[in-house]
């Protein structure tokens, strides 16, 4: 209604059109400037002219331009009728205009009809501000959603940071246990490996000195039987007289009796050489002998394999016979979807170590299992369900099945598989 009041306003009551080049009278009523011209050449020509709404005459009328309505009717030519028509009073009024509200969803922003320039929104999408509400109401809800969305994705990641940031702090704590109680075992043996060489060193050390000391007792006690007879004979050789001389011959023999010893001297060198070889090669060697597990013994369970698999008759042997499945009686052990196997031996603490040839396998999956492990139906190998393994797949892929799985740089093709 104010939309159509407002355009009563600018109609000129003689068209009954929109005003073009809208003048004023003296009376001050508006009308176009074509309109009351025509209207006058209609009148005698040397008559008084009148106004054709309030019938007042001028003797000589002066058509002033009304440039403040040219551009209130510039104004309103400049924005759509449908608009104009449905606008109504904006609950946010121009301080200087409270009747005509629009709003502009190109600039995002509330337009007054009178004030603002009609060229700077000319081109743009105006509307009236129920429509405008609803319109921003449901783009603002959507940008809502979205950011709704973003913050939920936002608020998990940021959970599994601080899961992962958690989880990472707790493995780093065990890790640094297991590092420390390693190097300790290692420490352990060099001490061990150190005070057996030394205590070795010590024993051959003192064979050794014990040996030569009673050589040295034994070969002191002959030197001087020796020099004995070495001064028997020398006071023999020294008698001149020749009756005297081979008159003490006969007794030399007797006198010289246990003083004349060879000196075939044999004793063991002092063993250096193991002490001063390569050191680190040789306590590398000897705690290679001590850490390095022997694999242990396993065998297969043939209680527990799946009905295509076949076993070796020592149980240490699986191969998959997919032409020919085994008529097997089915049993809770039984694996019975999952084509697998357990051992027959089970390890409930300590370090264990076995190893298993893998080179004519195109696919497997080696590792450990509870003993309490499902055994029927589709099962997820991974560690929450007991199973912890290592698989070979895709022709040449080796990965962990943790969850999910982990892929193994590994370059080649492996031909054995140690578990420790």
């Amino acid at each position: 209604a104010m939309a159509c009041s407002l355009k009563d306003e600018l109609l000129c009551s003689i068209c009954l059109s929109i005003y073009q080049d809208p003048v004023c009278l003296g009376c001050e009523h508006y009308f176009c400037r074509r309109c009351i011209t025509e209207h006058w050449l209609r009148q005698e020509p040397q008559g008084t002219r009148d106004c054709p709404e309030c019938r007042r005459t001028f003797a000589e009328p002066t058509l002033a331009p009304s440039l403040k309505l040219a551009n209130i009717v510039e104004r309103y030519s400049a924005f759509p009728l449908d608009a104009i028509l449905g606008a109504q009073r904006s609950p946010f009024p121009c301080k200087d205009h409270e009747k005509v509200k629009l709003f502009c969803l190109t600039d995002r922003a509330v337009v007054c009809f009178f004030c603002d320039e009609p060229a700077v929104h000319e081109q743009h999408q105006v509307t009236n501000v129920d429509d405008a509400f609803e319109e921003l109401q449901r783009e603002l809800k959507e940008q809502l959603q979205g950011l709704q969305e973003s913050e939920r994705g936002h608020t998990e990641a940021l959970q599994l940071l601080k899961r992962q940031l958690a989880e990472t702090k707790s493995s780093a704590k065990s890790l640094r246990v297991t590092i420390g109680e390693a190097f300790e075992r290692l420490h352990r043996l060099l001490r061990e490996r150190q005070k057996a060489m030394l205590e070795e060193l010590e024993a051959d050390t003192a064979r050794t000195l014990t040996d030569i000391e009673h050589k040295i007792q034994r070969y002191s006690h002959q030197l001087r039987k020796v020099q004995e007879g070495t001064q028997i004979l020398q006071e023999r050789l020294a008698e001149v007289d020749k009756h005297a001389f081979l008159a003490g011959v006969a007794s030399l023999s007797e006198r010289l009796k246990g003083k004349i010893h060879e000196t075939n001297l044999t004793y063991e060198d002092f063993p250096t050489s193991k002490y001063m070889g390569p050191l680190q090669y040789t306590i590398w060697k000897s705690l290679f002998q001590d850490i390095h597990p022997v694999p242990a013994a396993l065998t297969l369970d043939p209680g527990t394999a799946h009905h295509r698999l076949i076993l070796s008759d020592d149980c240490t042997i699986v191969a998959y016979g997919n032409l020919h499945p085994q008529p097997l009686q089915d049993s809770p052990k039984r694996f019975d979807v999952e084509v697998s196997v357990l051992g027959a031996q089970a390890f409930g603490a300590g370090v264990h170590y076995w190893e298993v040839v893998v080179s004519e396998k195109t696919q497997w999956m080696i590792g450990l299992a509870h003993e309490a492990v499902t055994r029927k139906g589709s099962i997820q190998i991974q560690p929450s369900r007991g199973f912890y393994c290592i698989v070979m797949h895709d022709g040449n892929q080796y990965s962990a099945c943790t969850e999910p799985w982990t892929r193994l740089n590994v370059k080649g093709k492996l031909e054995k598989v140690g578990v420790f």
